[in-house]
């Protein structure tokens, strides 16, 4: 639902009766990506060669994929396109690294700065770090390093009001003009990945139905094969373009 404007607010107010407003919703028709896994093979010749559940892993393996691949979905989903107004993206201003700067943390400060002229809430703020720059500041802040290695759940810490989390597959900038490229887009020269920051309760995420498909060996005389895969629904976006930002590595030279 698209939430309309909020109510206004009367002080001191001498006028009655009081004005009568309308605050008018509408729906958003949202359709949940569809992920599937290609058909995996297993013959009876390789079941009977082994002494595990083959078909077992392989179940396993396909939900990992899945898992992953909506995840990496969603975090792209809940980065913004490039910097505007109301989605920020901060540019790092540290050392030279590979052709890139480090991150420092007067850039989360930077970040945090521009979403308090966004009147974003603190409460549900979530920055999450890509591994470029969980290791600058290992290298640069021994306090980080010492609470990263001491985490359990995946949140690191509280960074400046921000609820840090860490993931291997954020999504990749390019670092000059700070637009965020493609799902899926193979990186190329001055295009690395990029922290993104979102307040959680302006997100939201939707799951779909999981369906399991398997032919049997036994039905498949001529080739005495077990083919297994999966389809999943999911989805993960912002309610709006607003309430999310990131901060992506500017090129060192």
């Amino acid at each position: 639902v698209d939430v309309g404007a909020d109510a206004e607010v009367l002080i001191n107010n001498t006028t009655y009766p009081i004005p009568v407003q309308d605050l008018p919703d509408s729906d958003i028709a949202i359709s949940l990506d569809k992920f599937q896994t290609k058909a995996t093979r297993v013959t009876d010749d390789e079941i009977d060669g082994i002494n595990y559940d083959k078909i077992n892993s392989v179940n396993e393996r396909h939900r990992a994929v899945i898992t992953e691949g909506k995840h990496d979905k969603a975090v792209h989903a809940l980065a913004p396109a490039g910097n505007t107004a109301a989605t920020p993206v901060v540019a790092t201003t540290g050392t030279a690294d590979e052709g890139r700067k480090t991150l420092e943390r007067k850039n989360i400060i930077a970040l945090k700065k521009k979403f308090d002229v966004l009147k974003v809430p603190t409460k549900g703020r979530i920055l999450v770090l890509c591994d470029d720059h969980v290791n600058d500041l290992l290298l640069l802040d021994q306090k980080f390093a010492d609470q990263y290695y001491n985490y359990q759940s995946g949140k690191i810490t509280n960074l400046y009001g921000f609820e840090v989390h860490s993931y291997p597959n954020n999504p990749y900038y390019n670092g000059t003009t700070l637009a965020k490229l493609a799902f899926g887009a193979v990186p190329g020269a001055g295009e690395w990945q990029a922290s993104v920051a979102f307040y959680a309760p302006r997100m939201f995420k939707a799951t779909g139905t999981t369906k399991f498909y398997w032919s049997k060996a036994e039905n498949n005389p001529t080739t005495q094969e077990n083919l297994v895969n999966y389809r999943h629904y999911f989805i993960t976006l912002p309610k709006k373009q607003e309430a999310i930002g990131a901060i992506v590595s500017a090129p060192s030279a």
